[in-house]
């Protein structure tokens, strides 16, 4: 008898994207409990003991007590000398009428203003009420962004959970600088421009020309509500710090790309004259002119009080031809950019953790904002050998290496397939680190990189997706990718534990300290 030969065909098992996005459609609940749950872990490892070290830290000196006299003239005002101490023991009122020579817009700072209204200038943890709860706030932004660019829940629970531990994420919460708010508001720019595609594509069906009579010029929209939401966005993050005016810039040329392709995929016979010349001036007005208003309106207190700093420029040499038609207080506040823009643009001084935008990917320097050394007498400590308190704004290493080695295969798979999906990560990517390296000599550090880690974490959610999908072929390959995607994912967790008192001023002993010192640049 012919033996007979059975084969049984054994279903793939699933992996964790599979089980969220199932378990996510079974019971819609778990739609708010999964984003809910990863903001909520993202919150505690924020605000919990935000007000230590009860000191402004690093540049906390300069937006803190900017933002104050901000919050109560309009403008950021001088400070007595020694302000640091008096104002740390309370004496928050002692700010003069003087104004202070700031080179950032003040959008930032009003943020922070508003927590120590909230919470009293006293109290440290007012100071960075803002950025926690901004900081926090990125964390379920970005999930909304991952979901929306991929509907996939388990690309946004990849790129929104390691961004809820990542430690530069962390830090940039708990202290007040500008930077984790030019970081949401970069962020919400482009979940606005994601939005503005399905919106778009709805209104505009497809087909929309036949093979036989294809159409000489499209569709021209002039209200398009999610690209002016983008350039609202995009004011703000210029009303934080000016590097927003490049994420302004390339969403626009990203918008403009994105119309000719569309044309050209529609059949459109003119499609590079009809994106450009056509759809490209009304994109310009949806985008642009919203964004001005938006960054004009954040000087509103500068301009409609008097003590500003250089506020009364225009009165002693106002404009004249053309330009004397405009108000003196708005020549002055022109005068007052070109002052600032040359600050910026000439800003070379030394500084022991200055670390130049070629060096961010590797991860040469990350800044220590704040060391305090005990001896095993204090009280805090009892240690022998002693112990320490540090801010060092360290990335989780697994994850920022991980994500910049996803960043170099998306860039690959990008050339090889075209897929916009890798074309928007990388956009948000150059957008955020591209314009840095164009000024070698500036002094710039490495925190600045917060405003690119949500795009990394995006490439790296990508390419976690492509390691894990089904392989008909090789199934024994995809359980073994799952096991490294699981190892990785264990690896960042206990990483971003052992880092977490490094991060937070926590009391340590020193030995403990010298343990993350893994190169001779850290630390």
């Amino acid at each position: 008898m012919d033996a007979v030969s059975l084969t049984v065909d054994i279903p793939p098992r699933p992996t964790l994207y599979d089980r969220l996005s199932a378990g996510c459609a079974a019971r819609p609940a778990l739609r708010v409990a999964v984003p809910g749950a990863i903001t909520l872990v993202a919150g505690i490892l924020r605000f919990w003991n935000l007000g230590h070290p009860h000191e402004l830290v690093f540049d906390e000196t300069y937006y803190v007590k900017d933002a104050w006299s901000q919050w109560n003239l309009g403008y950021a005002a001088k400070w007595p000398d020694a302000a640091d101490t008096r104002f740390a023991a309370g004496e928050t009122d002692i700010f003069l009428d003087l104004g202070s020579y700031v080179v950032h817009p003040p959008l930032g700072k009003y943020l922070i203003g508003a927590g120590m209204a909230l919470f009293g200038a006293d109290s440290s943890f007012g100071w960075r009420f803002a950025t926690a709860l901004f900081g926090t706030a990125a964390v379920l932004l970005l999930y909304l962004v991952a979901l929306t660019l991929t509907r996939s829940i388990g690309v946004a629970v990849a790129a929104s959970g390691l961004m809820a531990i990542d430690g530069l994420a962390i830090v940039l919460s708990r202290v007040a600088l500008l930077d984790v708010f030019v970081m949401f508001f970069t962020l919400l720019t482009f979940w606005f421009v994601l939005l503005d595609r399905g919106w778009m594509r709805r209104r505009w069906p497809w087909p929309a020309a036949s093979d036989d009579d294809p159409p000489h010029w499209g569709r021209v929209f002039w209200w398009r509500p999610w690209i002016l939401a983008a350039g609202c966005a995009a004011g703000c993050a210029t009303a934080v710090k000016w590097s927003g005016l490049y994420v302004l810039a390339g969403v626009g040329i990203y918008l403009v790309v994105m119309d000719v392709l569309e044309r050209r995929r529609r059949g459109i016979l003119n499609w590079p004259t009809d994106a450009i010349l056509r759809q490209g001036p009304a994109t310009f007005v949806a985008l642009v002119p919203v964004a001005f208003v938006v960054y004009l309106a954040s000087w509103t207190g500068w301009l409609v009080t008097d003590g500003g700093y250089d506020r009364d420029s225009a009165d002693s040499s106002p404009a004249t031809g053309f330009w004397s038609w405009v108000p003196l207080s708005i020549q002055s506040l022109w005068r007052y950019h070109q002052s600032m823009y040359g600050f910026h643009v000439g800003l070379s001084a030394e500084h022991g953790y200055a670390s130049p935008a070629w060096q961010w990917p590797l991860l040469v320097r990350p800044t220590s904002m704040f060391y305090h050394s005990l001896d095993q007498a204090d009280a805090a400590c009892g240690v022998a050998g002693g112990c320490v308190q540090n801010i060092y704004s360290m990335p989780n290493p697994l994850i920022w290496y991980a994500s910049v080695a996803a960043t170099v295969y998306l860039v690959v798979r990008f050339v090889r397939r075209r897929d916009w999906q890798s074309g928007f990560v990388l956009t948000g990517i150059a957008v955020t680190w591209v314009p840095w390296l164009l000024y070698p000599e500036r002094t710039v550090f490495q925190f600045y990189t917060v405003v690119i880690l949500p795009f990394l974490l995006l490439a790296l959610a990508l390419a976690m997706r492509d390691i894990a999908r089904p392989r008909p072929d090789a199934p024994e390959k995809r359980v073994a990718a799952q096991r490294v995607l699981w190892v990785l994912v264990i690896a960042a967790i206990a990483l971003s534990a052992f880092w977490y008192p490094i991060l937070t001023a926590t009391t340590v002993p020193y030995d403990f300290w010298r343990l993350h010192n893994w190169s001779p640049t850290w630390i």
